[in-house]
């Protein structure tokens, strides 16, 4: 199995003006063909120092894929840089001079003497003309060393010719008759030690599938990867391990694979036919986005509190406007009485609530301290977990509202307690 290195190429990505995208998606491009990634460099439009990084992963890796400085101005190296890094000089390759003037002259425009340069490509490199741009592309087979494949920076450039001529290249170069199969369980309402405390045995013990995890806010991604000549029989070695793992975290993993939480809870409110109304302050809107995404035609109503006087309308029906009870103090008895009172205004099958008293002293951007009570009713019971965090910024509101709708996937399937 080879080993590749991506070295991304640009002053723009070092300085955050630019992320670099192209590097995550050539990893799993790489990946699903069997080719190990162990090295990603990011180094800025200076000679000596692209140089230094190209001969470094010459030296280590046996495929070097290189991204940007392949245009026609002044600060585009690649291409000397890689012809002195394999020792050699460039020539002009008149196949890919004439692709670039044609391109020119279909669009209407004249080719200035600059754009002559990105035809130059190093001595006894294989050309690889680009359809979707001026700036062609390029592998030096630099034996025994390895190889250098020289792509352009423009995404959709990139993509089309690592898919139709790299990947390719590299399974004729490699005899890669190998894939690598992922299978991603999605779990919700559990943090990432608490997964790693049930699987961690398969994570530790693992070769052949390989088992790994992935947190996200409110989420944690459990991958399951195997290697095999086929998506068949990779298939077949994930079979038994996703079972362990199913078993070990039971409802806890809501979605597989591309499946979102939005696309759970969207089916569960589309097999059961029923609707929903929201209310939420500190998630400020992101609860009702989750449920207009998952399934609009069900959410009747979203209401975002921010301040007393809304709680106070919308309290005007709750049980308490029936005499029911006094208004409650506290967080949970709150969520509560907000989830009756938006399903009844509303006149939805379900009310949700998530409510958040956050502490004024802290100002944490992850995991602030407080107290967030997420409520779901039906009109004849009630389902609530609460959480000692309350926040507004963007991950906490991104985890609070996956849990939240979490919540109304767990009560539309296994129901809400009488």
């Amino acid at each position: 199995m080879p080993n590749a290195e991506i070295v991304s190429i640009g002053s723009e990505l070092l300085l955050g003006q630019i992320i670099d995208t192209n590097s995550a998606w050539m990893a799993q491009r790489l990946t699903n063909v069997g080719v190990n990634l162990f090295y990603k460099t990011v180094v800025g439009d200076n000679p000596d120092r692209m140089k230094e990084v190209v001969s470094r992963a010459l030296d280590r890796s046996d495929i070097v894929i290189t991204g940007g400085g392949l245009g026609p101005t002044q600060d585009d190296l690649t291409r000397e840089v890689i012809a002195a890094a394999t020792g050699r000089k460039l020539v002009l390759h008149q196949r890919l001079l004439d692709q670039i003037e044609r391109r020119f002259r279909r669009r209407g425009f004249i080719m200035t003497p600059n754009n002559e340069r990105q035809a130059y490509v190093p001595e006894g490199a294989i050309p690889v003309e680009n359809p979707n741009g001026t700036a062609p592309s390029f592998i030096v087979d630099y034996d025994p060393r390895g190889i250098v494949i020289a792509l352009p920076g423009v995404p959709f450039e990139l993509k089309w010719l690592f898919d139709n001529e790299v990947i390719p290249y590299l399974r004729r170069k490699f005899d890669l008759d190998e894939i690598i199969t992922y299978r991603i369980l999605k779990v919700a309402d559990m943090g990432e030690s608490s997964v790693d405390d049930r699987i961690g045995h398969l994570i530790s013990g693992s070769s052949n599938p390989t088992v790994g995890v992935l947190a996200h806010p409110g989420q944690v991604d459990v991958r399951i990867a195997a290697k095999a000549r086929s998506a068949d029989e990779a298939a077949r070695l994930i079979a038994p391990v996703e079972d362990q793992v199913r078993q070990l975290l039971g409802r806890r993993v809501f979605a597989v694979d591309e499946q979102t939480m939005e696309d759970a809870v969207g089916d569960a409110l589309t097999e059961s036919g029923r609707t929903i109304a929201v209310y939420e302050d500190l998630t400020s809107g992101l609860v009702a986005e989750r449920l207009l995404e998952a399934a609009p035609d069900h959410l009747l109503e979203g209401m975002i509190g921010n301040s007393p006087a809304a709680v106070e309308r919308l309290l005007a029906h709750s049980r308490r406007s029936q005499g029911a009870l006094e208004l409650p103090q506290d967080p949970d008895s709150l969520a509560d009485e907000l989830a009756w009172a938006v399903r009844t205004r509303a006149g939805a099958d379900l009310g949700l609530a998530a409510h958040g008293v956050s502490d004024p002293d802290d100002s944490a951007q992850n995991l602030a301290r407080g107290r967030t009570v997420i409520s779901i009713t039906d009109g004849k019971g009630f389902h609530k977990r609460a959480y000692n965090t309350a926040g507004r910024s963007r991950p906490d509101r991104a985890r609070m509202s996956l849990n939240a709708v979490e919540l109304v996937r767990t009560a539309l399937t296994q129901g809400i307690p009488r």
